[in-house]
C-alpha cells in the first residue's frame, strides 16, 4: 500500500514539475515570415497528402474509416487543432499520435522524429497557426490561459 502511495506522489510531483518547467512557446511564431514560408513548404511536402493543401483535412473527418482509424482532421479554423496547446501539437507531430492515445487506438498519423527536425516541426506549426483568423487566435489564447 505504501509503495502505491509513493508511486502516486512521485507521479503527481513529476507531472506538476513538467507542467511548470515545460518550455512555453516552443519558438513557434506565426508572425515570422521566414519560419512560416519554411513551414508552408514542409507542410506541403509532409502533411498535405493527408491533411490537404488547403488544411481542410479529409472529407467526413469525424467518421471512422472501415479500418477503424479516423480520417486526417483539418488544420484550418474549422477543425480542433487550435484547441490544443503548442507543446501537445509539437509532441504529436514528432512522436505520432499513437504514443499519446489509448492502447489499441488506430491511426495513420506517423511519427516525424528522424524525418523533421524540431525547428522544422516548429515551422510547420507556425505556418498552420498563421492561417487562423484573428478571432480564432484570440479565442485560442483565452482558452489556453485558463
Amino acid at each position: 500500500m505504501r509503495a502505491w502511495v509513493l508511486v502516486l506522489v512521485v507521479g503527481a510531483v513529476t507531472g506538476v514539475a513538467a507542467w511548470v518547467w515545460w518550455p512555453r512557446g516552443y519558438g513557434i511564431n506565426p508572425q515570422d515570415a521566414r519560419q512560416v514560408a519554411q513551414g508552408y513548404d514542409l507542410y506541403n511536402q509532409h502533411c498535405a497528402a493527408c491533411h490537404g493543401h488547403d488544411l481542410k483535412g479529409e472529407p467526413d473527418w469525424q467518421t471512422r474509416k472501415a479500418g477503424g482509424e479516423l480520417p486526417a482532421p483539418p488544420h484550418d479554423s474549422t477543425g480542433h487543432t487550435w484547441h490544443h496547446p503548442e507543446e501537445q501539437l509539437f509532441a504529436i507531430i514528432k512522436h505520432g499520435i499513437a504514443r499519446f492515445a489509448p492502447p489499441g487506438y488506430k491511426t495513420a498519423m506517423p511519427a516525424f522524429v528522424g524525418t523533421l527536425t524540431d525547428a522544422e516541426i516548429k515551422a510547420v506549426l507556425s505556418y498552420i497557426e498563421s492561417t487562423w483568423p484573428a478571432d480564432v487566435q484570440e479565442r485560442r489564447a483565452a482558452m489556453l490561459r485558463r
